[in-house]
């Protein structure tokens, strides 16, 4: 696989599936559609960080949005009462207009999942990984921790990236880690992958993880 190859987007159809799903008539709804997911998802991401929201999925129908947030702590997000579902259709009647709503076109149904086993997913590791090294923790601790937990949830293989001012350096530079087998060019190997950016400092930090479960 070229590095310039994304692992999800190589697989997409066999082991992995697109996190949008919904159908369009014209190019005004398609644009407009994709607009509001890029915005619906950066806005979840950025407001539930606390709660470690790993992916956010979206189905459209007719007269419906179907929002799945994946969370490694979902009662975060739930809060007392179903109080934190109510912040969350906030979030996104702001980003799809109260019009629609109040006039009856969409619908909009929120399902909160849990991640069962946080560290299988790339996201979380990639999250925790940033987090730390934020905090100014030594960067090969943190990975090799995060790798360590990484094959005790039961994954084949890891490969962890980074890149930039690495511990406050002059000059930027890559340093990879490996642990097990994590087979890229294989399309029907599950390979999850994410990257994260920690903004240390020095400046930033970009992380990737490759894990294959």
């Amino acid at each position: 696989m070229g590095q310039k190859v994304h692992p999800k987007s190589l697989r997409l159809g066999i082991t992995s599936t697109w996190d949008s799903r919904w159908m369009f008539s014209n190019k005004k709804l398609y644009r407009d559609s994709i607009l509001e997911d890029i915005k619906i998802r950066t806005d979840l991401f950025k407001k539930f960080k606390f709660a470690s929201v790993t992916l956010v999925e979206i189905e459209r129908a007719i007269n419906k949005i179907t929002v799945i947030i994946f969370a490694a702590k979902p009662g975060m997000i739930i809060g007392r009462g179903g109080k934190g579902l109510e912040e969350v259709k906030k979030c996104i009647t702001t980003i799809v207009g109260d019009d629609k709503l109040t006039q009856g076109k969409t619908k909009i149904d929120i399902k909160i999942e849990p991640v069962k086993k946080p560290y299988i997913n790339a996201h979380y590791v990639a999250q925790e990984i940033a987090n730390k090294l934020v905090r100014g923790l030594p960067h090969r601790i943190v990975v090799h921790y995060a790798i360590d937990r990484v094959k005790e949830a039961g994954a084949k293989g890891i490969k962890v990236q980074l890149g930039g001012r690495i511990n406050g350096a002059s000059i930027s530079r890559r340093e990879k880690y490996y642990d097990g087998s994590v087979p890229t060019s294989t399309i029907r190997e599950d390979v999850d992958y994410a990257q994260f950016p920690a903004l240390t400092k020095s400046g930033y930090v970009g992380v990737k993880v490759w894990i294959a479960r």
